[in-house]
């Protein structure tokens, strides 16, 4: 068993449930955020409008959920509106990546730290890194590098470090494609087992269904089947074996209703995950009355249909484990 210290694990029950399950929502979505609301408005972006719809969706919705996952550019009004009992994770990374040369490599925000989201009240900080394991060796090492320093700041703040992969293919450009599906699985457990290595100092990963659901045996529509039920579940317990670090689902832009048949998936699999950190999948169609409609109009949404989608989500996580069996406390 992983062991961290005393004051990482009083964040990480100020983020988990009494269970010690993580039941997160995130907001921490920038560019494509202010993008769907510009669509919504028919207007280009502006900087308030971001700013209000985080602050609607955190005071109406985190009563629901153990924790909150937003990002110190427009988010951090909407973390004093939050409920008291919810937890606070802040992302450290910029939004994107750099288009300016291949790898997609990551980078920081600028005016921000270990030591400055620890003092804006942060309870944990959230690195995101987009990762092709199968990349050049040169790519691949620049950013271990980064996650290692990004690590070791975590921990000289006695901050739980919450690391986010996103795995894609530098050789396909569609990873909604069957092409992409048939080759993310490898991907995303290669991933996990790399940044599972101790010289990281993840306490927590945030990762992706091994699959796309879409090209899933019974949700495929029509599409090719890539998976069976049972295949599909077979790799969420080689998910669930490849790291013994805690792990939490990312909803990756897909319905409540998709991500829940997933969680329940990975339960009947018996894998061992440890919550989810769910976003677009609780509260993305309120963008639209908000947007277009009003603030109102928006937040009528959220306490209603998106109230209801993080209990139907919350139900889905009685499956999950606690992240207490896997870390042992100094």
């Amino acid at each position: 068993m992983r062991s961290i210290s005393s004051a990482v694990a009083k964040h990480l029950e100020n983020l988990s449930t009494k269970d010690g399950v993580i039941s997160a929502l995130a907001i921490d979505q920038r560019g494509s955020l202010k993008k769907m609301l510009a669509d919504a408005a028919n207007k280009p972006a502006d900087e308030t409008t971001i700013v209000d719809f985080k602050k609607a969706v955190s005071s109406e919705l985190t009563p629901y959920a153990s924790s909150i996952l937003t990002d110190p550019e427009y988010g951090l009004p909407a973390t004093k509106v939050r409920d008291k009992n919810c937890g606070l994770l802040l992302s450290y990374e910029k939004t994107g990546y750099d288009t300016t040369e291949p790898g997609r490599m990551p980078d920081l925000i600028a005016n921000q730290s270990g030591l400055r989201i620890k003092n804006e009240g942060g309870d944990a900080i959230k690195f995101l890194l987009y990762y092709d394991p199968d990349e050049g060796q040169e790519i691949n090492d620049k950013k271990k590098a980064f996650v290692e320093r990004v690590g070791a700041e975590a921990k000289a703040n006695e901050l739980p470090f919450f690391l986010e992969l996103l795995t894609y293919d530098s050789k396909i450009e569609d990873t909604k494609s069957a092409e992409f599906a048939k080759v993310k699985a490898n991907k995303v457990l290669q991933a996990m087992k790399e940044f599972s290595a101790p010289q990281y100092d993840v306490t927590v990963l945030k990762v992706e269904i091994p699959f796309n659901l879409k090209f899933v045996e019974g949700f495929n529509g029509n599409n090719e089947v890539v998976y069976t039920q049972e295949q599909a579940k077979d790799l969420l317990k080689q998910q669930s074996d490849i790291t013994d670090l805690p792990f939490i689902f990312l909803s990756a832009g897909v319905t409540s209703e998709e991500f829940i048949a997933e969680i329940k998936m990975a339960e009947e699999a018996g894998a061992d995950f440890n919550g989810v950190l769910c976003g677009r999948a609780t509260w993305k169609p309120a963008i639209k009355p908000f947007a277009g409609e009003s603030e109102a109009a928006g937040r009528k949404w959220l306490s209603t249909k998106g109230k209801e989608n993080i209990e139907n989500l919350n139900q889905a996580l009685k499956g999950a484990k606690s992240w207490r069996d896997k870390l042992t406390v100094q």
